[in-house]
Order: C-alpha cells, then sequence, then structure tokens
C-alpha cells in the first residue's frame, strides 16, 4: 500500500516539515516518487521512519541515524557496523535509564520530606 506525505504524518505524529527535513538531511534514500516528484511511501518506509523517530528520540544524533541508514542503503551493506552503532546506543539508553531512575529516586526523595523540612524550617524561623 502506498502513503502521501500527509498520510504517513498523521500516521507517525510528525510534520510535514519533519518529514521532508529527515529526506533532505538523507535519512530516507530509499523513497520513491512520482513523476512529479511527489514522495510516496510504503509501509517499510513508515517502519524505517518509526526507527529514525525512536532513535531520535533516545538521543541518537541525525548524524549518527544518517551513518546507521548508511550501513543498509550502500551497494554492499555493513551489518556489522550498523549493528555496532545500535549497540552502543542500546548501551547509552540503558545508561540514560539508571541515571533517570536515580533522579526519580531523588525527586521522590523530596515529594516525601520536603513538606517536614518546610514545617521544620517554619518553626525554626518563628522562635
Amino acid at each position: 500500500m502506498n502513503y502521501t506525505i500527509s498520510q504517513v504524518a498523521k500516521k507517525t505524529s510528525l510534520s510535514i516539515y519533519t518529514i521532508r527535513y529527515y529526506d533532505k538531511e538523507g535519512l530516507l534514500p530509499f523513497l520513491h516518487r512520482t513523476k512529479t516528484g511527489n514522495r510516496i511511501f510504503n509501509n517499510h518506509d513508515i517502519e524505517w521512519i518509526e526507527l529514525i523517530c525512536c532513535l531520535k528520540k533516545t538521543g541518537l544524533q541525525i548524524k549518527d541515524i544518517r551513518t546507521f541508514i548508511e550501513c543498509f542503503t550502500n551497494n554492499e551493506p555493513s551489518i556489522e557496523k550498523g549493528l555496532q552503532i545500535l549497540t552502543l546506543h542500546k548501551k547509552n539508553v540503558q545508561q540514560q535509564i539508571e541515571d533517570t531512575k536515580v533522579h526519580l529516586r531523588s525527586i521522590e526523595y523530596k515529594i516525601k520530606h520536603l513538606p517536614q523540612m518546610y514545617k521544620n524550617k517554619l518553626s525554626e524561623s518563628s522562635l
């Protein structure tokens, strides 16, 4: 099944501008176009866009996403290099998760103890 850019924007919750930007940045080298130059998307293209969004949302830079995509779209695909990029990114995401858990514990501690700390401070200042 083929989709227009506006249909893909709705399906992926991206703006048309963002999809065009990704294409301009070389992140969508596999797209086909109509005779009039309009982009044509298929389900496989949408899966790639969703992966791009996932990688971007988890902190991978556009240049690194481009390098990753190039690993699979060049004449001689470099699956090993692509997997290496994903493996390193996975480690970074896991570290982000651990860091976020530490921050969450700190926030939870403050939520639990801040009201009492505030009351103590008020009672000290009224002495």
